[in-house]
């Protein structure tokens, strides 16, 4: 029951996430807020990349991250992370759709070369915190990012501010 909910979050989130990367411009990938934060077309990038993240946690009991061969795109060109975040996402959809329920019990393990990253912990708890909700704080980065650059944010969850202020006009 847990792992069917789980899908239908990860169903309506790719889509959300889709509208948010389709509305990243080419002409503000470069945009930062701070020197300390990744530009815009990074940040897309990372949220696209997280999905790759899927298959390795969700199939395997210790995922090495330091092992992995991790494509990560290229930050200047939204179409490339676009790609990349369909690929990913399909990798993440087998990933899921090979699960079972007693697997989300089972611990799970990150760790780079001998140190642990994280856990043990089970593996439903790891996808809840380290998948889902990760893409979610990223995407809000994202959020911000879009609005600081006067581009306008697509509805995910009903309308926007600006949505409701046309409407209202």
């Amino acid at each position: 029951m847990i792992l069917q909910y789980l899908t239908g979050e990860f169903e309506h989130e790719v889509e959300s996430t889709r509208k948010l990367l389709q509305a990243v411009p080419e002409k503000d990938l470069g945009y930062r807020p701070s020197e300390i934060s990744w530009t815009m077309g990074e940040l897309a990038q990372h949220i696209a990349t997280i999905y790759y993240w899927y298959a390795g946690t969700l199939t395997q009991d210790v995922y090495d991250i330091a092992a992995d061969h991790l494509e990560r795109g290229a930050p200047g060109d939204i179409t490339a992370t676009l790609a990349l975040f369909e690929s990913n996402v399909q990798k993440a959809r087998n990933a899921i759709q090979s699960l079972t329920e007693q697997q989300l019990q089972d611990n799970w393990t990150m760790k780079a070369g001998e140190h642990t990253i994280l856990g043990p912990m089970p593996r439903g708890i790891v996808a809840r915190g380290f998948l889902f909700n990760h893409i979610y704080h990223h995407r809000g980065e994202l959020i911000v990012y879009l609005r600081a650059t006067g581009n306008k944010v697509p509805s995910m969850y009903g309308p926007t501010y600006e949505d409701s202020k046309k409407k209202s006009q």
